[in-house]
């Protein structure tokens, strides 16, 4: 059971990729960027609110109040780390034109994605531990609910200064989390199964924060008509995308 675990979470892990086999070849021009941003900004508000907290509402182990209480929490936290962050960087380092000024972002998607990975790890454990058909079908699920963030998170890691290179391996890491996260609730589920709906309100408020205050700013500095309306589309593309995984797959 644990190798099915460990396997179907490196699988998982391995979806990180997709972004080197999507656009790590293509130039990665400002319309491109643009494009990327405003993908990222629509599927990162979809998962939030259309899977991430009506999934962890409907866990039923917290009032709703308390899940939209964390959300608030970690928004104000990522507010404040990126103002310590952003503080640090302007007083130390950019005024020698070594960091790119939004390199902050990539910390902030990283630390969100992350949490958001060990709970697909306990979610997958959780999953082969009732039944292997179960944990297949889940395992799956999560693969494709992953593509577009996937994809999200490799275009704001860009948008933030990062090198593809430099991008796709921080991706990679920060996916193998879900391995950890499955060992772990392989053999502590107990103790972190009441933890899974607070952690999933955290990475949503991350998501909210990242896509708020980060991306649809950036789309709002576009001033041709045409350019406005396509960057706009493609936001409504990210949602779409989401939206209609959620419709065609089950719940994990």
């Amino acid at each position: 059971m644990l190798l099915n675990i460990i396997l179907a979470t490196v699988l998982v892990s391995a979806i990180s990729l997709i972004g080197i086999l999507l656009i790590f070849n293509r130039p990665v021009k400002e319309k491109f960027l643009r494009i990327l941003i405003s993908v990222s900004a629509g599927s990162l508000l979809s998962v939030v609110f259309l899977d991430l907290l009506p999934e962890a509402i409907e866990a039923d182990l917290y009032a709703p109040n308390l899940i939209f209480g964390v959300v608030l929490i970690s928004i104000i936290f990522f507010f404040l780390f990126e103002r310590v962050l952003h503080w640090h960087h302007c007083r130390c380092e950019y005024h020698h034109g070594e960091v790119n000024p939004k390199q902050h972002l990539a910390y902030i998607n990283l630390i969100g994605d992350a949490v958001h990975n060990i709970v697909d790890g306990f979610l997958i454990a959780a999953s082969f531990m009732l039944d292997l058909q179960t944990g297949i079908v889940v395992t799956a699920a999560v693969i494709l609910h992953e593509i577009p963030q996937e994809v999200s998170d490799f275009g704001v890691l860009l948008y933030a200064g990062l090198s593809k290179a430099k991008a796709l391996l921080a991706n990679l890491l920060v996916a193998l989390s879900a391995v950890m996260g499955a060992i772990i609730f392989y053999f502590f589920g107990q103790s972190f199964e009441q933890a899974v709906p607070l952690m999933v309100a955290f990475a949503a408020g991350n998501f909210i924060y990242l896509s708020m205050s980060d991306l649809i700013p950036e789309l709002h500095h576009e001033k041709e008509p045409k350019a406005i309306l396509k960057n706009s589309l493609w936001l409504l593309f990210g949602v779409l995308i989401v939206y209609f995984l959620i419709l065609i797959l089950p719940h994990t």
